[in-house]
């Protein structure tokens, strides 16, 4: 009996761990709220399904990274998701976490790569379309960074920093009827 339990044992500890992902009725939930107290409470649920890579040590490297940040050691949190993407090279949040901290120092082109990893991972990962948006925005393509804002809106439709830059965007581009 044991030996034909190991076997099955060691093809479990081989098979790749599934990443936690939001539900599709989590996303359903998040474009019919009512308002953005309501969209704001779904939002953090899939934000804390985004935490979850399905590997308990990228979590905790995970943890660690998000940790480091809450105390601005930026340098330390960057080593962590760096360890944490090759761990789970597919893990969106570990891309986005990275991409922020790129993008607080004005490194742009990394922010991208890592905002584009995110996205590729999941393509529903709002918090990279905002980010996308404000990076294209920042180096002038506003047409682009409208689009971005644009996506970002069509799975959270009351993100407040998304509505807000549509806006801004929109009026710049069209300009205000008198």
């Amino acid at each position: 009996m044991i030996k034909r339990l190991v076997p099955a044992l060691f093809l479990l500890w081989l098979a790749p761990l599934a990443q936690a992902l939001p539900s599709d009725e989590m996303f359903e939930k998040l474009k019919s709220a009512e308002d953005e107290v309501q969209a704001a409470d779904v939002a953090d649920d899939i934000w804390a399904t985004w935490l979850e890579s399905g590997s308990p040590s990228a979590d905790l490297v995970m943890s660690r990274a998000v940790e480091a940040l809450s105390y601005g050691e930026t340098e330390l949190a960057r080593d962590l998701l760096d360890r944490v993407i090759l761990m789970r090279p597919d893990f969106a949040e570990a891309w986005h976490r990275r991409a922020g901290i790129f993008l607080s120092e004005e490194n742009y082109p990394e922010a991208l790569r890592d905002l584009n990893q995110a996205l590729e991972a999941e393509p529903r990962h709002f918090g990279a379309w905002l980010g996308l948006g404000y990076i294209l925005e920042q180096l002038g393509g506003e047409a682009e960074a409208l689009d971005s804002y644009r996506q970002a809106l069509t799975i959270y439709p009351l993100m407040p920093q998304a509505k807000a830059a549509e806006a801004r965007l929109t009026l710049k581009a069209e300009g205000q009827e008198l």
